[in-house]
């Protein structure tokens, strides 16, 4: 197992080849994917283009990351920092867990480790993270890690899911931001 980071109830590992099938059945699940396409995603499409972009990914030294529930390590879904193309000081935060993992704080968890792990281990200045406006649970998360609302925007989509005229919101954290909160926490911590 190629670990990347741990934390206290989960460990982040890079994906291999091998694991296709943990990606097919987490982009099987219709309640998974309702804020992300609102259908499953096809096996030949991951085999021969998701799969394969996460493998490169790592070539720039952060990527997309297999979370497991420790101490069993049960597939739970995935993490990423992913680098904002044309912006290298800059990645998108974002995560994908199966509906079992939901509401029991492992997006938080695993959010907050890559937070960390971005602005004290990386050139990262900003992170931000997107999703549909009506995704409240994925905007909560957004927020327990300390990322703020920044605009809410329109794509012109295809074929718009259920909720997309509400649009799309980003929240951003700058490295300053994420410092200054950190060092009020530390202090907290001591009193």
């Amino acid at each position: 197992m190629d670990i990347f980071l741990e934390t206290e109830r989960l460990v982040l590992r890079r994906f291999a080849e091998s694991d296709l099938d943990l990606l097919v059945e987490l982009d099987s699940d219709p309640e998974v994917m309702r804020h992300l396409t609102g259908r499953p995603t096809k096996r030949e499409r991951i085999a021969q283009k998701v799969l394969p972009a996460i493998l490169a990914g790592y070539e720039r030294g952060l990527g997309t990351f297999a979370a497991h529930a420790k101490p069993g390590l049960e597939f739970l879904g995935w993490l990423e920092l992913r680098p904002d193309d044309g912006r290298p000081a800059q990645v998108e935060l974002g995560y994908r867990l199966r509906k079992s993992a939901w509401g029991s704080g492992y997006a938080t968890e695993g959010a907050r480790a890559l937070v960390e792990y971005a602005f004290t281990r990386t050139a990262t200045t900003k992170i931000h993270a997107e999703t549909m406006a009506v995704n409240s649970a994925s905007r909560r998360v957004m927020e327990k890690v300390g990322l703020r609302y920044e605009s809410t925007f329109h794509e012109d989509w295809k074929h718009p899911l259920p909720g997309a005229e509400h649009g799309d919101v980003r929240y951003t954290l700058g490295r300053a931001e994420w410092y200054a909160a950190s060092q009020r926490k530390n202090l907290q911590d001591l009193s």
